[in-house]
């Protein structure tokens, strides 16, 4: 076994949000990093969000308010590190008669409006869904609605950007590599890890397991001689369903079920609607995870109660689903368990910290990261300050609402290319755009196209930057690219990928 003569200040299990958020955290304020990822960047719960950055209106009934606050705040200042990956978005809430009375909504709203901070976002009004063009595509019968603001992610590239930060600034990002064992020696963390079949060992002088779903496994093969008890996690699973577009304007839906659940209608990729999520109880291997009849029928009647068209499973073009890792809290019904986030630090006195997070959501994510390194802080007195709140993530060193002032300079630096393809790439990368075609000056030089706008150019792009390896994370995590792919290039495109690799 390859054992590396570095030791490290930190190791890192789990490529999601969490981890690849500490990992830059860690990174940026001066200490040494390696991150492990099992499988692809994002390939877990964190490509299987609502994609929303947001406050949770419905927490507030479980009194969660200073999780509330937290995101609430957080909307706008993961905007202005991220404006080519979030944005705003509106949000319709019609009254139901039946559901939660109008006074409640109100009372919800104001406070969503006013405990978090909101400076940029525009505030809560109410709409007559009569003469409103939110009402067109609903069922007669809804008069009143409520709209409020919150904000989209495409929360793989969210993952993927903070790896890509935080390996700017020196960490070691360890995708598709396994940690088989971990143990305490000497004061150090002794890591054992498998990458392609090929073992090696690190040091480190502290360890996150930030494995989501699979933190309960990784702390099985954690010998730390303590006699660790299984983690408080509870299971639960999401899902949602993808169908072609069911209206015309931009804004969103969130709707009230009989069932005490909310679902979110959400226009997807220009061409689409996306619909969740569910709430249900998991048990199982996470990366068997998929969306069961069961809820696909329950999405889609739940949908089907307030729009006009009735929408049947056999509309939906896809499907995603992921497993949240939540501290069990002991709440009854799964929707009702705890969206926060729990950091136990194991540290006996003269063996290396472990510190395990348990629960959090994507819009909370830099946050927890500061609490993660501030737990963490007594071990390593160089610890720099906190800088995440105001450096941009990789492409996002524009204005807010400069999306469209990037769009023109795209257009202006490379004229001969597809003004569709500009207005993409500018979505998905940001200012990193111009690295990506640094040197083209017409189609030819993007080489060769795989369907859906996606040349090798892009390809080589996301796999010497963001790791991509198979056909797969470039469709479904670095892009949604795969919802427009025919079959026959996904094959090419594979097989491009692996002959580049080779």
């Amino acid at each position: 076994m390859e054992e590396s003569g570095q030791v490290f200040d930190l190791a890192i299990v789990g490529g999601g949000i969490n981890g690849c958020g500490i990992a830059r955290d860690a990174v940026g304020r001066g200490l040494s990093v390696v991150l492990f990822e099992k499988g692809d960047l994002a390939s877990g719960t964190s490509s299987a969000s609502t994609k929303l950055i947001h406050g949770g209106l419905r927490y507030l009934e479980y009194y969660e308010f200073r999780l509330v606050r937290e995101a609430l705040a957080e909307r706008e200042v993961l905007w202005g590190l991220a404006p080519h990956i979030v944005w705003p978005l509106r949000f319709v809430l019609p009254h139901h008669p039946g559901l939660r009375p109008a006074w409640m909504l109100r009372l919800g709203l104001w406070l969503y409006d006013h405990i978090g901070g909101r400076r940029l976002l525009p505030p809560t009004r109410t709409l007559d869904l009569r003469h409103d063009p939110a009402g067109q595509p609903l069922r007669p019968g809804y008069g009143r609605a409520f709209e409020y603001s919150d904000c989209w992610v495409e929360d793989a590239r969210l993952v993927v950007l903070n790896a890509r930060d935080a390996a700017d600034r020196g960490a070691a990002i360890r995708p598709r590599t396994r940690v088989t064992g971990a143990r305490r020696e000497a004061g150090l963390w002794v890591i054992e890890s498998e990458h392609e079949g090929r073992p090696e060992t690190v040091k480190a002088r502290a360890l996150v397991d930030a494995a989501g779903p699979w933190a309960g496994e990784v702390l099985d093969v954690l010998k730390t001689g303590r006699g660790e008890a299984h983690a408080p996690l509870r299971l639960v699973q999401g899902s949602h369903i993808v169908v072609p577009r069911l209206y015309a304007h931009e804004r969103c839906y969130i709707f009230q079920n009989a069932d005490g659940r909310i679902i979110f209608a959400i226009p997807y990729e220009g061409d689409f609607t996306l619909i969740g999520t569910t709430d249900r109880d998991f048990s199982g291997h996470p990366e068997d995870v998929h969306a069961t009849p069961e809820e696909v029928a329950y999405l889609c009647a739940a949908a089907s109660e307030y729009f006009a068209a009735t929408i049947a499973p056999e509309e939906v073009v896809w499907t995603y689903s992921g497993v949240r890792a939540l501290y069990d809290d002991g709440a009854g019904a799964a929707q009702s368990a705890t969206r926060d986030y729990v950091l136990a630090l194991d540290a006996p006195e003269e063996g290396a910290p472990l510190l395990t997070v348990f629960g959090g959501k994507i819009t909370t994510y830099r946050r927890l990261a500061e609490a993660a390194l501030t737990r963490l802080a007594p071990h390593f007195p160089h610890l720099g300050a906190p800088f995440t709140a105001t450096a941009p993530l990789p492409g996002g060193d524009f204005p807010r609402q400069g999306y469209d002032t990037l769009v023109r300079a795209l257009r202006g630096a490379f004229p001969a290319l597809d003004p569709a393809l500009l207005a993409r790439l500018a979505r998905a990368y940001g200012t990193s755009a111009f690295q990506l075609l640094d040197g083209v000056s017409d189609d030819d030089d993007l080489g060769d196209w795989f369907g859906a706008h996606l040349c090798a150019r892009e390809v080589d792009y996301l796999m010497d930057r963001e790791w991509a390896e198979t056909a797969a994370d470039v469709l479904w995590r670095r892009s949604k690219l795969g919802l427009r792919t025919a079959p026959h290039a996904v094959e090419a495109l594979d097989a491009y990928m692996a002959a580049r690799r080779a």
